[in-house]
Formats: structure tokens, sequence, C-alpha cells
């Protein structure tokens, strides 16, 4: 495993598509944006693996483009 620290507004490449942003920290949580391909999913781990999974599809979020990233200087890529 890669561990990396970053401070807020600094972001990680991941491959050629991929961007992360830590957007900001409130108590124990971090807040990351991501900036990838629209035929990238990303999902948070326990939606896919987490107890009381029931076999459903897992929740997955979108973003149109202009969408609620934008307005923090973020946009997707594809």
């Amino acid at each position: 495993m890669l561990v990396l620290t970053r401070k807020i507004g600094e972001t990680i490449r991941i491959g050629d598509n991929v961007t992360v942003r830590v957007l900001g920290l409130r108590g124990g949580q971090v807040s990351l944006g991501f900036i990838a391909p629209s035929d990238v999913r990303i999902f948070r781990e326990e939606v896919l693996h987490g107890p009381g999974t029931s076999g459903e599809a897992p929740a997955e979020r979108r973003l149109a483009p202009g969408g609620p990233d934008a307005a923090r200087g973020l946009s997707r890529h594809g």
C-alpha cells in the first residue's frame, strides 16, 4: 500500500486520467474530490462490501457535466 500525505487543495494523480483532490477536513472525516472520465466508476468501499449488503446493486454517484463539483473548480474529463 502506498501512503501519501496531502494538505487541503493538494492533488494525487492516478494514471493519466484520474485526479483526487483533498477538499477539506471536518472532525475525523476527509472530503475528497475526484476528476475522472465518465467510464470510471467510483464507489465507497462500505457500499460495496459493508455489513448488511443485500445483494442489490450498489449506489453510485454519477456527476452531470457542470455538476456540483464544477462549483469547487473540479470537472469530469473524458
